[in-house]
This record gives C-alpha cells, sequence and structure tokens, in this order.
C-alpha cells in the first residue's frame, strides 16, 4: 500500500471515529444535531467557520487561479477573512438576540410566508452550488493523488461519500468536532508543503526569474485587479452577513461574545492562507508550463516526498470535507424547518430529526449530480454566491432600519436579486457594471426602498426578542 493511500485512509478512519463520538451527543432533538444545542464554543466556532471558508474554491481554486493571473487570487481567501470579521462585528450578536435556527425563518417572522418560501428557495440553491464544487475539488485532489486508484469520478463518489457520511452521522457536533483535526491539518500541511517547495525550488527569486515577464505573477493588485478583488469582498462580506450556513454557525455559539470571538479569530486565521495557495499556483507555473490549471495545486505536492504529499494532499482533501459538512447541513436544516415542518406543524422532534437526516442524503446526492455539470471553481462560486446580496439587503434593513421595511419588501427584493442573476448570465447587455454583485447590490437597495414608497403594509415590528443571556464558561 503506498504511503498517501493509508494517510487517506487512516484520515478517513479518524474521521467517521470522531463523527460517531460525535453523534452522542448530537443525541436529545433536533436543535442538537443541526445547532449542536447552542454550545458551541469560540474554539469550535473558529474552526467551523474557517473549516466553511476554507475549502476546495480556497485551495484548489485559488491555486488554479493564481497559475493564470498571479499572486492577487490570493485575495478571494483573504476576502472570505474579512467577510467572516465583518460578521463578528456587525451582525453575530443581532443574529443571537432572535433565536432562530434560519434565515428564512427571520423572513417569516418579520415579513410574510411568500417572503420565506422564496428565501427557502434561494438559501437551498445558493448553499447546492458551493457544495457541488467541493465534490469537485475532492474528486480532483484523489486523483493526483492516487491516479491508479481514483479516476475524477471515482475521487468525487468517494469524497461524496465521506461529506455525507459524516454530516449525517453527527449534525453539527461530527462537522464542527472533526474541523478541530481538518484546520489543523489544511494550515500545517499546506504551510509546510510551500516552505519545502520553495526551498527546492531555488527560492523566490529563482521562481520569479523564471515566471512569463507577460503576466504580472507577483502583483497583489495587477493579476485579478482592483475591481476583481473589490468584487470579492463586496460579495464575501455579503456571504457572510446572510448565508445559512454561517449563520448556522453563529446560532450554534453558546453566547454572544462567543460567536463575536470565533468568527474574528477566524477571519484573522483566514488572511494568509489564499496567498500561500497562491503562491502554490504560481511554482506550479514555473514547473509545469503545459499543465491543466486545476491541477496546478496537486500536481506540486505531488513532487514533494510521499510523507509530506500524502499529509499535504490530505490536508486539502479535509478543506473540502469542512466545507461541504456545513453546506449539506445547513441546506437539509432549511428544508426540514421552513418546508416540512410548515407543512407539517404536528410533527414530533423525532420525526423532524428523521427529516433532517434524510434530507441530507438526498441534497448530498442531488450536489452530487450537480457537480458533474459545472467547471471553473471560483468563477461558478462566485456567481452563486452573489445571490445572497438580496438577503444582506433585507437583514440589514430589518435589524438596523426596521422603519423602512414593509411586509413585501424580503419577496420583492429576493425576487429581484433572483432575477438580475438570470439576466446577467442570459442578456450580457445588462452586464454594465464590472461584476454582478455591484449590480446585485445596486438593484436590491433600489427595489427594497421602492416597496417601502409604495407598500403601506409594516413588518411585525415585535418580532425582536430580548438578547440571550447565556454566560456558560468557554471550554471544550
Amino acid at each position: 500500500m503506498s504511503i498517501p493511500l493509508a494517510i487517506v485512509l487512516i484520515y478517513i478512519v479518524v474521521l467517521f471515529l470522531i463523527s460517531f463520538w460525535a453523534e452522542k451527543r448530537a443525541r436529545g432533538g433536533v436543535e442538537n444535531y443541526v445547532l449542536a444545542g447552542r454550545k458551541l464554543t469560540t474554539t469550535l466556532v473558529t474552526v467551523s467557520i474557517v473549516g466553511l471558508a476554507i475549502g476546495g474554491a480556497s485551495t484548489i481554486g485559488v491555486a488554479e487561479q493564481a497559475y493564470k493571473v498571479g499572486l492577487s487570487a490570493g485575495w478571494y481567501t483573504a476576502a472570505w477573512g474579512i467577510g467572516a470579521i465583518c460578521m463578528g462585528l456587525l451582525v453575530a450578536k443581532k443574529y443571537r438576540q432572535l433565536r432562530i435556527s434560519t434565515i428564512p425563518e427571520l423572513l417569516e417572522r418579520f415579513y410574510d410566508k411568500k417572503g420565506m418560501v422564496i428565501g427557502v428557495f434561494c438559501q437551498i440553491i445558493i448553499q447546492l452550488v458551493i457544495t457541488s464544487l467541493q465534490y469537485i475539488a475532492g474528486g480532483t485532489i484523489l486523483h493526483a493523488m492516487l491516479p491508479d486508484i481514483f479516476s475524477l469520478t471515482t475521487g468525487m463518489l468517494t469524497s461524496a461519500v465521506v461529506f455525507i457520511g459524516i454530516t449525517f452521522i453527527g449534525g453539527m457536533w461530527s462537522a464542527s468536532l472533526s474541523n478541530i483535526l481538518n484546520v489543523l491539518l489544511i494550515y500545517v500541511g499546506i504551510i509546510t508543503a510551500t516552505i519545502v517547495i520553495v526551498v527546492q525550488s531555488g527560492g523566490l527569486d529563482s521562481i520569479i526569474a523564471q515566471l512569463p515577464p507577460a503576466t504580472p505573477y507577483m502583483s497583489l493588485i495587477d493579476g485579478v485587479g482592483l475591481m476583481g478583488i473589490l468584487g470579492w469582498i463586496l460579495v464575501l462580506v455579503t456571504v457572510n452577513l446572510s448565508l445559512q450556513s454561517i449563520i448556522q454557525i453563529s446560532l450554534g455559539a453558546k453566547d454572544v461574545a462567543t460567536a463575536q470571538r470565533g468568527f474574528i479569530i477566524g477571519g484573522i486565521m483566514m488572511l494568509p492562507i489564499g496567498f500561500i495557495c497562491a503562491l502554490m499556483g504560481i511554482i506550479a507555473r514555473v514547473n509545469y508550463p503545459n499543465a491543466s490549471a486545476a491541477m496546478a495545486l496537486p500536481l506540486m505536492i505531488m513532487s514533494l516526498n510521499p510523507f509530506l504529499s500524502g499529509i499535504t494532499l490530505a490536508a486539502l482533501w479535509a478543506a473540502d470535507i469542512s466545507t461541504a459538512c456545513n453546506l449539506l447541513l445547513s441546506s437539509a436544516t432549511l428544508f426540514s424547518q421552513d418546508i416540512y415542518k410548515q407543512v407539517y406543524p404536528e410533527a414530533t422532534e423525532k420525526q423532524q430529526l428523521f427529516v433532517t437526516k434524510a434530507a441530507v442524503l438526498v441534497l448530498g446526492a442531488l450536489t452530487l449530480i450537480l457537480a458533474m455539470t459545472v467547471s471553473g471553481i471560483i468563477q461558478t462560486i462566485m456567481i452563486g454566491l452573489s445571490l445572497t446580496a438580496a438577503f444582506s439587503v433585507v437583514v440589514l434593513f430589518t435589524l438596523f432600519a426596521p422603519g423602512l421595511c414593509r411586509k413585501n419588501s424580503a419577496f420583492y427584493t429576493i425576487a429581484g436579486g433572483l432575477v438580475t442573476l438570470i439576466l446577467w448570465q442570459l442578456a450580457p447587455a445588462t452586464r454594465i457594471l464590472p461584476h454582478v454583485i455591484y449590480m446585485e447590490w445596486l438593484v436590491c437597495v433600489i427595489i427594497f426602498l421602492a416597496v417601502y414608497v409604495v407598500d403601506t403594509s409594516p413588518i411585525k415590528a415585535n418580532a425582536l426578542v430580548a438578547p440571550d443571556a447565556e454566560e456558560a464558561s468557554d471550554s471544550i
């Protein structure tokens, strides 16, 4: 048995052992399964948000982009970090005070049923698109690591089994506890591999001397461009303010301070890792000038000794696992809490838990099918994430300017965001701004304010609840 294969198998076994142990904590009802009983510590919140953010797009996708445009591709992951910090500083406290489980629950509480319905639909679609990309990245990693054992397809299937299995067994507890191992493996593996590869390549000066001069590979700005970088930052700040999987981590924290600290520390941790992956993509451009850009990072890592390459590729796979598990769980939570529970309000806790777990299996299978049809990791993910602008507009007005909110604001704003995204994709003439996220924010703010002018029905002003006062000690 090869060393990389042994490392992967050991890693899978350890993950499932953690998940089965976590399953004991997840017993006792739906809240324990989907929100870890609202008992996540600062450490668990930190590794959960880092694990969610540092996925296929932040590693394989960044290296793929850097292979083409250079170091500025690292801003994608830094933008995630900026978004997480904004979440911790701006709205984590507000969400905790509401004592909700999902974003659509907030929409129904303040607005109306149709706003909640379109919210569920769009949130699930966004998260399924992102989850599918983790399968692609996972399959790419396994294929690069063990080409004699895994094709891209069988690598994706294996990734799907692990992603879905871990989530199914222990829910939020499983995802958060396994992220302690995942995040440790990600940072140790990628940083160590980068240092070794730079040394083996003769140092940075030698690498820079061999790069094609026509592309600004070592510029922090020029490759992606200032407007592109600002677009990423706006998208990912938007995402952190309103995507269900991120909000669910915040809601799982044991108190407000824990949620805020976890997001701020996690955001700071994310800032450098994207540039490290981008540097690996640049080195791959020197060493493998005719390779597929998507294989840039795996190829570089496979050039290392078998033990280090196995550890590092397992770390990249860990990044996909940590992201996919949170996304699958939050999608299943949306289905069980905002669709099934609405249709069957008399359902027992046991029935709701069964439906949530069944949704993990079904949605996991759907995302695997979707993964077979998409390409271009960062481009695809940025398009899907842009739709969160509509949710962020609604959430920010609701929490900070409720006087401007009307009963129909949520529905028409989210519908407008969906139509804008569709037109951007199908009608290039509508692309009058440099990135779809700018158009999304402009259209959604205009629609929200227009509804305020024409609609006289107020939102439910008494929907806010008192802050929670949990002051449990911060320990794992």
